[in-house]
């Protein structure tokens, strides 16, 4: 998974500058697409609706992590053909570096850049389970479910992401889960909303993958993890998070807890039976209850991941 670790500065000796070391690895697969300015590939957003995005996440994070006594450094790297995105840790501040390439992918609206954009945001302030080995960054299945467990409900409340472009169609599964999940109309409108930027962000996923099955609502990933999976799950798991943290009913001022991963989410222990992590990737606490039957299956070990892990400032998509 890992195609290298390299160090983004050089050090003189005895200099007391803090290092920067990169995983170039995102939550895509590993690829060389690049997606520059004016290539016959940018079928995605436009510019101008890529910085509507990101003016989004300014105004509602930037106060937040300035009252964690941080400060939000959001990079639009509009030029940079990379597909892909990530966070990264520099002392106080908070670093999301958001490139062009990937907003420029023809899978990508609105709606889709803005989950990205919280992901990223979720490695920040997600909460537990974290990394292992690291102190300050969810791992890839929080990120995931805070993305839509409580940013994009914030961004897509905003009178300015009405107009945001979104994924086409129309899928009964969120429609029919979300009207459970929820009373009022435009929570269950936000549920659903959520739940379609999941589902084409997940088609990135898989067509760079180049994988034949569809994710699907109605086809979660049934595995089930012997231990905590810090690192990037399949599609199917990852589009079960997503939809997940779209219908599970807790409110968005609920906060999540650096330490414990029970707070702010749904859990079987707080009563709620959607909108549960999938045990695809999440491994729950002593404490919550035991989970229904399924064939458990662990990850691959990633020793070398793991370790790598542990002196990381940065995490990709």
């Amino acid at each position: 998974m890992i195609r290298s670790i390299l160090l983004s500065a050089a050090f003189v000796a005895f200099s007391v500058a803090p290092r920067t070391i990169a995983l170039e690895d995102g939550f895509l697969p590993e690829n060389n697409l690049k997606i520059p300015v004016g290539s016959m590939e940018a079928k995605g957003i436009t510019e101008k609706q890529f910085n509507q995005v990101m003016d989004r996440i300014e105004a509602i994070y930037k106060p937040e992590i300035a009252a964690r006594g941080g400060r939000l450094v959001l990079k639009r790297l509009w030029s940079n053909p990379t597909v892909n995105a990530s966070a990264q840790r520099s002392g106080k501040d908070y670093i999301l570096n958001m490139y062009g390439g990937l907003a420029r992918h023809e899978s990508i609206t609105q709606d889709g850049m803005a989950l990205v954009a919280c992901h990223e945001m979720g490695h920040h302030i997600g909460g537990a389970p974290k990394y292992g080995g690291m102190d300050w960054a969810s791992n890839e299945g929080q990120a995931d479910y805070f993305a839509n467990l409580k940013c994009l409900r914030r961004v897509f409340s905003t009178p300015e992401a009405t107009s945001f472009t979104r994924p086409t169609g129309d899928d009964p599964g969120p429609r029919a889960a979300c009207e459970k999940s929820f009373s009022s109309e435009t929570d269950r409108a936000l549920c659903v909303r959520g739940a379609m930027a999941g589902m084409s962000v997940t088609t990135l996923f898989r067509v760079l993958r180049r994988e034949t099955a569809l994710p699907r609502f109605d086809t979660p990933d049934p595995k089930v993890v012997a231990a905590m999976y810090d690192s990037h799950p399949e599609t199917q798991c990852r589009l079960d998070t997503y939809f997940m943290g779209s219908v599970c009913g807790r409110a968005v001022g609920d906060q999540v807890d650096e330490r414990d991963p029970m707070k702010g989410t749904c859990t079987r222990a707080g009563g709620q039976t959607s909108g549960l992590r999938p045990l695809c990737w999440y491994k729950p606490p002593v404490g919550e209850p035991a989970a229904p039957a399924f064939v458990s299956r662990a990850h691959p070990k990633t020793p070398a991941l793991v370790s790598a892990l542990k002196n990381l400032d940065w995490l990709g998509l």
